[in-house]
């Protein structure tokens, strides 16, 4: 009958005490549901609804697996993971082409230390061989493997064959007594351009593979439903013979990092979600900006094909997905660069390395995206002459 016990402010009806023209700006079925707390393992409608899509883009994954946990998005949820996970100068496998965020999150905040592998063999296939040897090298008992893909920054994901070579090499490792884990972060789930490559994610076939092999996880709806700013995200487990009261610890103490860290994600955000997932022109809506990213990918694939003088100064690194495309100079330093691209054309593109430019042609209009690849010819051009 009476409740004293929750931190928020309600009204004699028991309804949240909120700013009341706050709700006209609100379109929810009830306004305000945006206002309170979430709880902090995230709302229980929107976790079910998640694990229900994750099952169905990943249909090869036919056993049970953990109920995903709300986090404030990827970010959050790769610290979660680092702080459940992570001891000081463990070792996390990756290949050298990686998010850079991921030296705070990992090394910074956990002391955790990242080695890697070179990403591509030939400069045309995922270096499986590479990866295979550093693994192998491994001594502790723990091993952490981080698989982003498709990949930021290089916007590569890995072919059929390339996929099951890793699989391979992961679960023969597992076969040897290491204890494994997989961190699978999916940011850029769903945005495959090509055939011939996995469009699920490497947890589908991981999470089931072996009893030392512990696959997390890590998506949400930031890249694959476009709400950059709606900070949800989700952590989910998947071991081979996990059983339900194994799930339930693993989300337990996750649900505990979670409220020990943020208290708990946006529910504005959360109950947002859920209604634009009960929405009829949600699967349409999300096709046709698919295929505004997939005519992007298309005409960067016809503007190298239409300029092969660009392989004077720089090549691309092999790329069919995502949101990213890297090319590697030839003679020319990638900050200065840069730093003429922005300063001489008015291009801005990352630089990673000496030697690396990201191109984002996510976020660049399909009219321009020639002038840009000119633009950095004639920037690269101008460096190599030197």
């Amino acid at each position: 009958e009476i409740n004293a016990t929750i931190g928020m402010a309600l009204d004699d009806d028991g309804e949240p005490l909120i700013l009341s023209f706050l709700k006209n700006y609100i379109n929810l079925s009830n306004p305000s549901d945006g206002f309170t707390y979430a709880g902090s393992f995230g709302d229980i409608n929107l976790r079910k609804n998640w694990a229900e899509q994750i099952l169905k883009k990943n249909p090869t994954i036919n056993k049970e697996i953990s109920l995903p946990i709300v986090t404030n998005a990827l970010t959050h949820g790769l610290s979660i993971f680092g702080y459940l996970f992570m001891n000081t100068n463990d070792v996390i496998i990756s290949p050298d082409l990686y998010w850079g965020n991921y030296r705070l999150i990992f090394q910074t905040a956990y002391g955790a230390k990242i080695q890697t592998f070179e990403t591509f063999k030939n400069n045309s296939s995922f270096n499986t061989e590479g990866f295979e040897k550093l693994l192998s090298s491994q001594t502790a008992d723990k091993i952490t493997i981080l698989l982003n893909f498709p990949n930021n920054p290089t916007g590569y994901t890995p072919t059929f064959k390339e996929a099951t070579q890793i699989n391979d090499i992961i679960i023969k490792t597992a076969e040897k007594g290491k204890n494994v884990i997989v961190i699978c972060d999916d940011a850029y789930f769903g945005l495959v351009f090509e055939e011939g490559i996995i469009k699920e994610s490497p947890f589908a076939m991981l999470c089931q593979a072996h009893k030392n092999i512990l696959c997390v996880k890590i998506d949400g709806p930031t890249k694959e439903d476009y709400v950059w700013g709606f900070r949800v995200g989700f952590i989910t487990y998947g071991i081979k013979d996990g059983t339900k009261a194994l799930y339930g610890a693993l989300e337990n103490k996750t649900g505990g990092a979670v409220r020990g860290n943020i208290s708990n994600a946006s529910n504005l955000s959360q109950n947002l979600l859920l209604q634009a997932y009960k929405n009829p022109l949600y699967d349409k809506e999300k096709a046709s900006k698919y295929n505004i990213l997939k005519h992007r990918y298309l005409e960067v694939i016809s503007i190298l094909k239409d300029n092969k003088h660009y392989s004077e100064v720089f090549e691309p690194l092999p790329f069919n997905s995502g949101y990213f495309m890297c090319i590697r100079l030839k003679n020319a330093d990638a900050e200065e660069v840069r730093q003429i691209l922005l300063k001489k054309y008015s291009i801005g593109l990352i630089a990673l390395g000496k030697d690396i430019i990201r191109v984002a042609f996510s976020a660049t209009p399909t009219k321009v995206l020639r002038k840009l690849f000119g633009g950095l010819y004639k920037a690269a051009l101008e460096v190599s002459k030197k």
